[in-house]
């Protein structure tokens, strides 16, 4: 009885060794792969950023008269004016090698700047529209939300107020839409909530 269990504990032996070579010797090609890219992207020339999709903030458009001397209405509505001021733009699912290899190194502040802004900026009109939405004023929410979502927000929960709101109201063909802008995202949020919307409303 001895022989067999002594054979077989040998092969699991020999079957793990060869697993952790192969995966040792992927992980070394991947980390090569990354170090090859990484020096690549260091030695690109500035270009020119003007080609970028800057996001600006459509004051008129939003319900900027709702709440207004709330002070976290306030508050949010002056973040967003100081980011008005500034240069936004997403860049959510870009790592920095992606953007020096496609901008050059010496963009790379800048370009880390406009996207911690548009972090702010989503962040920033989904605490607004959720102040709004539980004080009663939901479809002046939704508004907030539905501009969020034209910057391709990846925050989960605007995607999953809008579709409550839509349902809401019966328009369930929107829904169809919030998992269609979803799918687009380059975020590690885009399978989870894409997977949501569809368990939940379709």
């Amino acid at each position: 009885m001895k022989f067999p269990f002594l054979a077989s504990f040998i092969i699991f032996i020999l079957v793990l060794s060869r697993a952790i070579r192969r995966s040792r010797r992927q992980q070394e090609k991947t980390e090569q792969s990354f170090w090859d890219r990484e020096a690549k992207a260091n030695s690109v020339r500035k270009k020119s950023l003007e080609a970028l999709n800057y996001i600006r903030i459509p004051f008129d458009r939003l319900p900027t008269h709702i709440m207004e001397e709330d002070p976290e209405v306030e508050d949010a509505l002056r973040t967003l004016r100081d980011l008005s001021a500034q240069k936004i733009v997403n860049l959510t699912g870009y790592t920095n090698t992606d953007l020096k290899l496609e901008y050059g190194t010496s963009n790379i502040t800048a370009l880390m700047e406009y996207d911690q802004n548009y972090t702010i900026l989503v962040r920033t009109l989904q605490r607004w529209a959720d102040i709004l939405w539980d004080a009663g004023y939901e479809a002046e929410a939704a508004s907030i939300l539905e501009f969020a979502l034209e910057t391709q927000t990846d925050i989960s929960r605007t995607y999953y107020q809008l579709a409550k709101y839509y349902a809401a109201k019966g328009e369930l063909s929107r829904i169809g839409d919030l998992v269609s802008d979803a799918e687009k995202l380059r975020s590690a949020n885009r399978d989870a909530i894409v997977r949501t919307l569809k368990e939940s409303y379709l």
